[in-house]
């Protein structure tokens, strides 16, 4: 990894807890750089505008999702429980996510977020368990996984759901998502 690369992700990871704290209107370049402990100025530098940084925010976002995705062809249902579980454990990235995603319906500049979701992925599930229109499918599954996850997260499975990152929430989720993958 370069020293830029490294600097990036410390930025990225620095505006994805901000977001996640203060909300979208909290993030400034300024305030990042408070809170990733580095001189001022420096993500400036990296991001020059604030739709770059959001944009910045949203990639890192999307490969960190990507990277955590199982897909366990032996246990659909249980691959997918387990990384709904993980999203919710990593409640602060979610909310940063949930956020920008906020914020692009309000700015069409900002459009770019919207396509930064696993559902390449969850196409190739649907065509695997056999669903005639994988495409369709595809996205009627991930409309399903982030209904149970924004409901597990900040509705009233956040208040009412198993405590995340324990073995009963994955087993809850399981038994949602096998529910959702019949075809």
């Amino acid at each position: 990894m370069t020293r830029s690369t490294v600097r990036r992700d410390l930025i990225t990871d620095a505006a994805i807890e901000l977001v996640a704290t203060s909300g979208m209107r909290g993030l400034t370049h300024r305030a990042v750089d408070r809170r990733a402990g580095l001189p001022e100025g420096s993500t400036s530098a990296y991001f020059r505008t604030r739709k770059a940084l959001v944009e910045g925010l949203v990639e890192r976002l999307a490969v960190q999702e990507q990277e955590e995705i199982v897909l366990d062809p032996d246990d659909l249902a249980g691959g997918i429980a387990r990384t709904v579980d993980s999203w919710l454990v990593e409640r602060n990235r979610t909310l940063a996510r949930y956020a920008a995603m906020l914020e692009a319906t309000h700015h069409p500049e900002l459009r770019t977020i919207l396509v930064h979701s696993p559902r390449e992925r969850a196409t190739e599930l649907a065509r695997a368990l056999g669903h005639e229109d994988p495409e369709t499918a595809g996205g009627h599954i991930m409309a399903f996984i982030e209904g149970l996850l924004f409901y597990r997260l900040v509705g009233g499975g956040s208040t009412s759901g198993p405590k995340p990152g324990t073995e009963e929430s994955v087993r809850d989720l399981r038994r949602a998502v096998e529910k959702a993958l019949r075809p």
